[in-house]
């Protein structure tokens, strides 16, 4: 079983992230978080195996928090926001710093996009 935690600041896009997730028969969503503060303690109390992380957040940003978290504790990071498109800066950076994949999150139809992308 692949446990997943999802870290983003919008709690529409962490409850659709785990029913799709949640639907897979080897992920479980072990929690999720709304910032990297938080998530920090999570990571440290749920021991997940792979992350969704979002770029834009309070309190931290994702790039920094990735920064930190390859030099702390390397581990698969799937980066899901508006800003990570194909090719783009904060992308290619976030690749560059250890970050597995990327997920451009969607803004319109937001289920069915992210429900194509879970498939």
């Amino acid at each position: 079983m692949i446990k997943v935690l999802i870290i983003d600041d919008s709690p529409l896009i962490r409850r659709l992230l785990t029913e799709i997730l949640q639907q897979a028969e080897d992920i479980t969503v072990v929690g999720s978080a709304e910032d990297p503060y938080e998530a920090r303690e999570m990571i440290k109390k749920l021991s997940p195996d792979v992350l969704t992380l979002d770029v834009e957040m309070p309190k931290m940003d994702g790039i920094s928090f990735l920064k930190n978290l390859m030099r702390l504790r390397p581990m698969p990071v799937v980066m899901i926001s508006t800003l990570t498109q194909k090719g783009s800066p904060i992308t290619l950076e976030a690749l560059e710093l250890g970050a597995v994949d990327f997920i451009a999150k969607p803004t319109n139809n937001v289920r069915e996009q992210l429900s194509q992308y879970a498939s």
